[in-house]
């Protein structure tokens, strides 16, 4: 991997000087004129047409009548004064200006420079491009969201001491936006699903061999290249792009749009997770919603299952919170959520840049939250241990064909979808999936 902090960024020039900006900012008063020059002018042409008209005996009428004085075809004009204030104005307007945009260059910069580029897993996939599914023409993006439980980082080491070997992915969710970015679908990969993981290239040199195991070995095993190449493999859909997010970067983007509101039925005591809430309703800061999303033992059923339905239905929530207080269109709340986003990122060579987050940030933010779909891949228990999961088949097939070939999915409450299977009723001719959308809420 490669951190980009301190290097230069290739393809964004920093901003060019403009020539008039220059110019009208070279100093105060450079071509101006001397102050009061043009009054004693003034003056001179005054005395000598007084001296003309007593020498001619007055001008024409009376001597009570006026005379007119010499005409501006131009009008009146300010005075040197005034001339001399608005240079200066001018001149501080410019310096004000250029502050804004050296600020605005250096936040850039520093942004971009957050953004660690994996050049391992860019090199892996490329050996192995052959085997890899087609990339899709229709213009959707199928980009893999790997949230990695690595404890390295402040305050990280709570949850644990990293060993050898020991990193995992603990969140894996394939997010899958139209070509008519009009609706997102956020597909979530069970950590004990049952997969084939290929043989992949490890961190010392060595490589692992073609075998059977739990999908979360994968980046264990091979990084994000090996997680890729695994998904692609039982799902047949090209991932565009990855990337990988660390407990500091979740903990972060909580804080940066000032917490998120959950609704807790039952008040959580959770020593594995550090987490101890009460019931109801309550907005959590990072470092709570980092153990919310993580804990399982205590809460529910204990099952990993319905932790991934509250990490979707906290993402949803998440989501509707940027959406809801305009972080997206003020740049005071802005900054902090991007400086979080990009501060534990990780990304493929296609999005390590701010502009090319910026620009898929900018495709989707007008879909709306309803369109914004959340749901698990189909399975059931693995037939040869009760605490794993396999895919259920056709049904999870038919999820993949929609997402590779961008067709609509369209999900429905886990208890409608659980009464459908319960009575035997005949698959519709379009399929529905058990999932939540971004604008239920959790609290609703």
């Amino acid at each position: 991997m490669t951190d980009k902090a301190g290097t230069p960024g290739d393809g964004n020039a920093g901003p060019q000087e403009d020539p008039d900006a220059s110019a009208g900012a070279a100093g105060p008063g450079a071509d101006r004129e001397r102050p009061g020059a043009g009054d004693a002018t003034e003056a001179q042409d005054g005395e000598e047409q007084d001296a003309d008209a007593d020498a001619s005996g007055g001008g024409p009428g009376d001597a009570g009548d006026t005379v007119p004085g010499p005409v501006h075809p131009e009008g009146p004009g300010p005075s040197g004064r005034s001339r001399y204030w608005l240079r200066w104005a001018a001149f501080g307007t410019s310096i004000v200006v250029l502050a804004a945009a050296g600020a605005g260059w250096w936040f850039y910069r520093k942004l971009d420079a957050n953004i660690t580029t994996d050049t391992s897993a860019a090199h892996e996939l490329e050996v192995y491009e052959r085997e890899r599914p087609t990339p899709a023409q229709t213009g959707a993006r199928n980009i893999l969201l790997l949230g990695s439980d690595t404890r390295e980082g402040e305050g990280n080491d709570r949850y644990g001491k990293d060993e050898a070997g020991s990193q995992r992915s603990d969140t894996t969710i394939l997010l899958h936006i139209s070509a008519d970015r009009q609706s997102a679908t956020a597909m979530s990969v069970p950590r004990d699903l049952m997969v084939t993981i290929p043989s992949c290239g490890k961190p010392d040199g060595t490589r692992t061999r073609e075998q059977v195991a739990q999908f979360n070995w994968a980046f264990q095993f091979g990084g994000a290249a090996c997680t890729i190449r695994t998904v692609e493999r039982f799902t047949g859909i090209r991932i565009d792009h990855h990337m990988v997010v660390d407990f500091r970067g979740f903990k972060d983007m909580v804080d940066a749009v000032g917490g998120v509101e959950v609704c807790l039925e039952e008040p959580i005591d959770d020593k594995a997770a550090r987490l101890e809430l009460p019931a109801g309703r309550q907005t959590l800061d990072g470092e709570e919603a980092l153990g919310y999303v993580r804990a399982r033992k205590t809460l529910g059923n204990g099952s990993d299952t319905e932790r991934m339905e509250r990490q979707q239905q906290f993402l949803g929530a998440l989501v509707n919170k940027v959406q809801s207080n305009g972080v997206l269109l003020n740049p005071a709340r802005l900054y902090p959520v991007l400086d979080a986003a990009t501060g534990s990122l990780t990304t493929d060579p296609g999005l390590d840049s701010l502009k090319e987050l910026y620009d898929l940030t900018r495709s989707i933010r007008s879909v709306p939250s309803e369109k914004v779909q959340f749901l698990t891949v189909p399975r059931q228990p693995y037939h040869l241990d009760p605490n794993r999961d396999e895919l259920v088949e056709p049904e999870a097939s038919e999820l993949f064909e929609r997402l590779r070939e961008d067709t609509p999915v369209t999900v429905v409450p886990k208890e409608e979808k659980e009464r459908e299977r319960a009575t035997g009723q005949p698959p519709s001719p379009d399929p529905t999936f058990s999932g939540t959308t971004a604008a239920e809420g959790m609290c609703g």
